[in-house]
């Protein structure tokens, strides 16, 4: 399972303005901004966009200044592959260590779409214990209780985090990891395509 949400994208003005430094080219500018306050590429400053993201990273130097802030929930074990891209993003996510204990832990609270029904009983079993244990902990601040429910806590569980990151990263993401066997990544690498412009500027660079 992932949710995506409250999608921003930003500097799509800016980048687009730098990328005519090289050449001081700005009187070609043709990009404005439409009646609902989106910024609109113009014919000329969409097709320099997408020559200088074929001629490869040295050029495309312009999408890293195209900034995108996103809420993102999924399980730990996707966002364990996430991790993996540190360069150039910033992630705020809500807190096992501090918050964990502060509410009933539900079927719900976990990604369980394609567990088989054994595997389903057996993860409300122990979703059950895991609410004892925090029961206990609300109830004592035993710390036992506590460290069993950090290092229990399956990697199904789903977690929000508040991401900053930049058209560049999502280039890489999307063609590292568009044919992965996670659906969660399928999920995110077709929510990247909905993003303006990323299928005219991504899908034919490689």
């Amino acid at each position: 399972m992932i949710k995506i949400e409250h999608a921003r994208v930003m500097n799509l003005e800016g980048a687009i303005r730098g990328a005519r430094n090289p050449m001081n080219s700005w009187n070609r500018m043709d990009s404005y901004y439409d009646e609902e306050g989106r910024y609109i590429l113009g014919p000329n400053d969409l097709d320099l966009a997408k020559r200088l993201c074929r001629a490869g990273s040295d050029h495309r130097k312009f999408i890293r200044q195209i900034l995108v802030s996103v809420d993102i929930t999924a399980p730990l074990y996707w966002w364990k592959e996430f991790d993996t891209y540190k360069v150039g993003t910033v992630a705020n996510s809500t807190s096992t260590m501090h918050k964990l204990h502060a509410k009933p832990i539900e079927l719900s609270d976990f990604s369980h779409d394609h567990l088989t029904d054994e595997a389903k009983e057996a993860l409300v079993s122990y979703i059950e214990f895991l609410e004892q244990r925090r029961k206990h902990f609300a109830e004592t601040k035993d710390k036992e209780a506590w460290y069993d429910l950090i290092q229990l806590l399956p990697s199904s569980y789903d977690q929000k985090r508040t991401v900053s990151m930049n058209y560049e990263n999502l280039l890489n993401m999307y063609y590292a990891r568009r044919s992965h066997k996670l659906d969660e990544w399928h999920c995110y690498c077709d929510w990247i395509l909905t993003l303006p412009y990323t299928k005219a500027l991504f899908l034919e660079i490689k």
